[in-house]
């Protein structure tokens, strides 16, 4: 297995992007974060990157051929290193995928209210095209690869390695980061409780620690040798700084690029996210069947205590109910994704968003104390 400050004496290229790529490579030590359902564009990571810092698509949901498209499409505006981002197939508790129907029935009056009929639920495994997407990127190397739910095998992760990619696995506490290292992982993404989007728990029924994101981030650094990416609830230059100085080799923020001209976020979203109605985050397993922090509204407080531990099962059953409801603009029955920095986002071009942030670190970082 590779170390993770592998440097070949003749780097690879794709088209003109380098290869092997490495954390301390980055001009600006910022991440924007793979935002899967569609937030993460091809637009918003070149952005991203015209301003230094490392943009990264979201594959998950999408099929092999969608993220083959995205893939060519960032390639056509940035010739600077992206990342994309896999979800991790895993198993769901039988008993948790049984009780998703009756969680249908209890989601009925939603699919009156938008003249839906929901699925019935499959309790059939689903990989979310992972073998398939895999193949693409043996083929089509990207410059990073990060893992989400779960790791891959040794195999897998040597073989994608050899074809030039540098390996970032999410981890959200000590025990995850070691079974990353174990693996061959390059580097990890350490994932705070205060994330928006799905907490990144390689146990589907796991109850996500609240660890304090800089505590996380001493324990992980104690347990293991790859560099660290800060993640959660992250949001302003003070943030950034303070991540850097625990050890972080970078900082990776999602929520502040919500409302970025090149988001592909819906416009229910980004108009929730400065809405006064929607002034807190919870984390609910209501959309989805795994833990994730989005803006509190109706459907989480009437459903998340009855939502089971099923995943991507739940997912599939709302897919089509959130989707009614951004086109109607009702935000009180989408998944508003959020971390608890939500009300940062703002309607600016990626790359001011970026440049206005590294300002604020570095002067941060600069400050004295």
């Amino acid at each position: 297995m590779k170390t993770p400050h592998r440097t070949p004496h003749a780097p690879q290229l794709l088209g003109e992007v380098p290869m092997f790529f490495r954390l301390d490579e980055l001009a600006v030590p910022i991440v924007q974060s793979p935002m899967a359902g569609g937030a993460s564009t091809p637009e918003l990571v070149a952005a991203v990157n015209s301003a230094g810092a490392l943009g990264f698509l979201a594959a998950g949901y999408r099929t092999a051929q969608g993220m083959r498209e995205q893939l060519a499409r960032t390639r056509e505006l940035t010739s600077r290193p992206f990342g994309v981002n896999l979800f991790v197939p895993g198993v769901s508790d039988p008993g948790a995928v049984e009780a998703v129907g009756v969680y249908r029935e209890q989601l009925r009056a939603e699919a009156d209210r938008f003249g839906l009929t929901l699925p019935m639920p499959d309790a059939g495994f689903d990989d979310d095209g992972w073998d398939e997407k895999i193949e693409v990127l043996l083929s089509e190397p990207a410059p990073l690869v990060s893992f989400t739910f779960g790791l891959p095998s040794p195999e897998t992760a040597e073989a994608l390695q050899r074809a030039g990619s540098h390996l970032v696995a999410t981890v959200t506490t000590p025990a995850e980061a070691v079974a990353a290292e174990a693996v061959g992982m390059d580097s990890l993404c350490v994932q705070g409780p205060l994330a928006g989007g799905h907490r990144a728990t390689h146990d589907v029924a796991a109850r996500p620690e609240d660890v304090p994101l800089l505590d996380l981030l001493t324990s992980v650094r104690d347990r293991v040798r790859l560099p660290l990416i800060a993640a959660g609830g992250l949001g302003t230059g003070a943030d950034v700084a303070a991540v850097l100085r625990a050890g972080a080799c970078a900082a990776q923020l999602g929520t502040l690029y919500l409302r970025a001209d090149e988001s592909g976020a819906s416009a229910t979203h980004k108009d929730a996210l400065a809405d006064e109605r929607f002034g807190t985050t919870a984390v609910t397993r209501a959309f989805s069947g795994r833990p994730a922090r989005g803006l509190r509204n109706h459907f989480i407080d009437t459903y998340d205590a009855a939502a089971p531990s099923a995943y991507p099962q739940v997912h599939h059953l709302t897919r089509a109910l959130r989707s009614a409801a951004a086109e109607a603009g009702d935000a009180e029955r989408l998944h508003l994704w959020a971390g608890t920095r939500h009300r940062l986002a703002r309607s600016a071009p990626a790359a001011e968003i970026t440049r206005t942030l590294w300002a604020e670190t570095h002067a941060a970082r600069h400050a004295p104390h």
